[in-house]
């Protein structure tokens, strides 16, 4: 018998101890005969499936608090074992079930015609095959707390894709008029540090660089050669533009930046993301060109400081991310 039938076995014997024993049938005298042999009761083993049952449930309830809190060193591993831990111990306490609480036997006959009380007989089976079961209250909450733990465990993943209805904190980014750009190290970027053929990766300066929208790459080209969008004349001081790092594919970074080297065989500049080749076009407002990325990239007004360092000269064009539902309806907010 697998552990599977076990528990559906378990389970059944307990909805149908929860009903109340089955009533007598006057009709069939032999209705209150056995058809599974009697068997003696074991607390013990009760005892020690319930015990099973609690370990299962507080190693799910562990799982969830691994999964809650970040600052646990070695969360991964944290995770497995209290996942797994909860698993072994439920299939112990099936297994112990199994083995010293549900009455077996092996009967070896031929298959007759159905029986029009072939039915009534398998709840009997099933009634009797826990004849040795005296705590079916306390297994059945034991059996309820895991199975809700386990349950809780399963779905706790699910809030790590994204709030259901607060999507405002997708919109949000660090960028305001006046910050300034750093580089990765904290130092301020200037306008004379950016180069033509490279690409710089910046950050607002006091904020937190873990934002989806704070990475952004700068790179410089001809001013003749821009055709930024209406309204954005003034966004790209000397050549510099700046757009964010997030790609809006599938939210990946913008990693590479293509700078021609043999006109004109070469294609004109354009940011690559190197996981699925989406590539945008900086001299248009980060226009897609190639890939399967489906709205361009979200583009910094930038200005230059008396110093001659980068500000950001307001928030970004768009919404930054991947275009999942509701994204093209919304706008960068701080």
């Amino acid at each position: 018998m697998s552990i599977f039938q076990r528990l559906a076995g378990l389970l059944i014997w307990l909805f149908l101890r929860r009903r109340g024993p089955a009533p007598r049938r006057t009709e069939r005298p032999d209705a209150r005969a056995r058809i599974v042999p009697d068997g003696q009761p074991a607390p013990r083993a009760e005892l020690a499936v319930v015990a099973l049952l609690c370990l299962a449930a507080l190693s799910a309830i562990a799982f969830v608090v691994v999964y809650a809190v970040d600052s646990i060193p070695d969360q991964t591993q944290y995770l497995g074992l209290a996942l797994g831990g909860s698993f072994a111990f439920l299939a112990a306490a099936l297994i112990v079930t199994g083995r010293h609480l549900v009455v077996t036997e092996h009967v070896e006959r031929e298959y007759g015609e159905p029986h029009p009380h072939a039915a009534r007989q398998v709840a009997q089976v099933v009634e009797e095959s826990g004849g040795r079961m005296r705590r079916g209250r306390l297994l059945a909450m034991g059996a309820g707390a895991a199975a809700t733990a386990l349950l809780v465990a399963v779905v706790t993943p699910i809030a790590s894709l994204g709030p259901v209805l607060d999507v405002e904190r997708f919109t949000r980014t660090p960028w305001r008029r006046g910050r300034r750009l750093v580089d990765d190290a904290g130092r301020p970027i200037a306008a004379a540090d950016v180069r033509s053929s490279e690409f710089i990766t910046a950050y607002p300066e006091h904020a937190d660089r873990e934002q989806m929208g704070a990475p952004v790459v700068l790179v410089r080209l001809d001013p003749a050669t821009l055709h930024l969008p209406q309204g954005r004349a003034g966004w790209a001081p000397g050549g510099i533009l700046a757009y964010s790092k997030i790609c809006t594919h599938a939210g990946c970074a913008i990693a590479l930046y293509r700078s021609p080297l043999f006109r004109p065989t070469d294609g004109k500049p354009g940011l690559v993301c190197p996981c699925h080749y989406s590539t945008f076009d900086p001299a248009t407002g980060g226009t897609v060109v190639y890939g399967p990325a489906g709205r361009p990239l979200p583009q910094l007004p930038l200005s230059i400081d008396r110093r001659g360092h980068l500000r950001a000269a307001g928030n970004f064009s768009g919404p930054v991310g991947p275009s999942w539902w509701g994204v093209r309806n919304r706008k960068a907010s701080t």
